[in-house]
């Protein structure tokens, strides 16, 4: 592409992005004072993507301009530095009689990096990613085990509010306060509101022979009932020929779900291991059919995921409310479950002004498909409060978006994000391996290595957790020499010395 076309294109797009400055000027009216210039970057970062950019990529770099694929967190002011260059390469001035307000790369990482402290709690100057790690049951009772997590590199500690009782998770934080006291470290507490459990209810089937059986056997072919009566589960019966006489029947946790299934809605059972499509619906139930499966039975307390379904289910539920007042008065960040539009983020808010709370982190979790296609309305919304962060819950989320597409979904949101200068919380089986068997995969190792885009990690608990503390600090200490987000930091590399070491030496 010539250079004269290349900035004619780049400047139709630049004066798209400062004809819409009325929005971004609105926008940013609305967010907390922290947040106005991280506003307005991120809508003009939504106007930017809405253009297919690719043509431009291959064009620039032969020219010696690769920044606009990097321009997440400053992008009027890339924009204007590529334009700059063009001209410079015509040999014409650059004229601009627009004067918006410009964040700089440098402005933007300090913006990232704030953001990020606020959230974590973190002393001035320390940038490193956080691990957050979830508590097993056995904090409530053995600080020992505490101070291990902690001499390691633990500096936020989880509690998952979907397991457990107030008594519990009380004696955890008093255990973690005399571990931080000893030890006069800054652990912070996360807490982890449940949201609708869609699950499996339980399921105890009677066979002939008098023995209970706590599963339905399943293969591909087979239809089952999900239904809102109170059943304990009903197998499949087939006669001559593999004919089924009697459908297989389970009910589920959350009756609601019924109502808003439809037919050729998708249902997935336990983390995407069983693949079902509604294929009728009555009042009380629905029929499904099964289409593919990595597991042949299917139990009690199984998540149930629905990714193409509008569900009517509200994300903070009534037991969530009831918990709020505990969570605001022990933890310095709340996890909110389940979040999918800019309503959920208004209802937590109201809740948390009742309980006169302005000060505790919120991370929205995002894990599922209506929430990411939500995420910029979501991000917005949030930006009222000072201290707001997301987290990319991979287990929910490749279910719902389909695993061949997680990355791709995973760097979509880190992108959004960094663009509204919003910290990340990198979760879901980092290290699962090492933690629960004491041999780390190579894949979990480089999946680790690429956490260090991400402000946080969160590793899951599992008897090898002390040692996956310890490996995941090793490999963020060595990536964030290397990294920041997106972007190669280029320190010198040893390889690079070595080799020259080595031809000098030949000569």
């Amino acid at each position: 592409m010539k250079v004269t076309v290349l900035e004619k294109r780049l400047r139709d797009i630049y004066d798209h992005i400062v004809r819409e400055e009325e929005v971004a000027e609105k926008l940013a009216s609305n967010a907390h004072k922290d947040y106005r210039l991280s506003s307005k970057n991120l809508y003009r970062y939504l106007l930017l993507r809405s253009y297919d950019l690719r043509d431009f990529h291959d064009s620039l770099s032969e020219l010696g301009i690769s920044s606009l694929r990097t321009s997440e967190a400053y992008v009027l002011s890339n924009l204007t530095n590529v334009l700059k260059l063009l001209n410079l390469l015509q040999g014409k001035a650059y004229i601009n009689t627009d004067n918006p307000e410009i964040i700089g790369y440098k402005r933007s990482k300090e913006l990232i990096r704030k953001h990020a402290r606020n959230l974590f709690k973190k002393a001035e100057g320390e940038n490193s990613a956080e691990i957050m790690v979830t508590l097993p049951n056995e904090a409530a009772d053995d600080i020992e085990l505490l101070s291990r997590l902690i001499k390691e590199g633990m500096k936020i500690a989880r509690i998952n509010l979907s397991h457990g009782t107030e008594e519990v998770w009380s004696k955890m934080i008093q255990n973690l306060n005399e571990a931080k006291k000893k030890l006069g470290s800054n652990v912070k507490v996360y807490m982890d509101l449940s949201g609708p459990k869609i699950r499996t209810s339980k399921i105890e089937i009677k066979t002939s022979d008098g023995k209970i059986k706590e599963s339905i056997g399943l293969k591909v072919g087979d239809h089952l009932i999900l239904t809102k009566r109170d059943t304990l589960g009903k197998k499949s019966i087939y006669g001559k020929a593999n004919q089924l006489i009697q459908k297989a029947e389970v009910g589920v946790l959350l009756p609601e779900i019924i109502n808003d299934l439809e037919e050729n809605d998708i249902v997935y059972f336990d983390d995407g291991m069983i693949k079902a499509v509604v294929i009728s619906k009555k009042s009380e139930d629905v029929e499904i059919k099964i289409t593919e499966l990595y597991k042949s039975k299917l139990s009690s307390s199984k998540g149930i995921n629905l990714p193409l379904t509008k569900l009517s289910l509200p994300s903070l539920t009534d037991r969530d409310i009831e918990l709020l007042p505990f969570v605001c008065k022990n933890a310095d960040i709340l996890g909110y479950s389940f979040v999918r539009t800019v309503a959920d983020v208004q209802k937590l808010y109201k809740e948390l002004e009742k309980n006169h709370n302005t000060t505790i982190g919120v991370v929205f979790k995002i894990e599922n498909n209506e929430a990411f296609d939500n995420l910029p309305l979501i991000l917005m919304e949030g930006m009222k409060r000072k201290n707001i962060g997301i987290m990319i819950a991979r287990g929910d989320l490749a279910v719902e978006v389909g695993f061949e597409r997680i990355s791709e979904i995973q760097n979509q949101i880190l992108w959004i994000c960094e663009a509204a200068h919003i910290p990340v919380i990198w979760a879901t089986q980092v290290l699962d391996n090492l933690a629960k068997t004491g041999l780390p995969t190579r894949a979990e190792i480089t999946d680790a290595a690429h956490s260090v885009q991400a402000e946080c990690v969160m590793l899951n608990k599992g008897p090898f957790i002390v040692d996956a503390i310890r490996t995941l600090k090793k490999i963020l200490l060595r990536m964030e020499a290397h990294t920041f987000k997106k972007k190669s930091s280029l320190r010198a590399l040893n390889v690079a010395i070595n080799s020259i070491k080595h031809y000098k030496n030949i000569e």
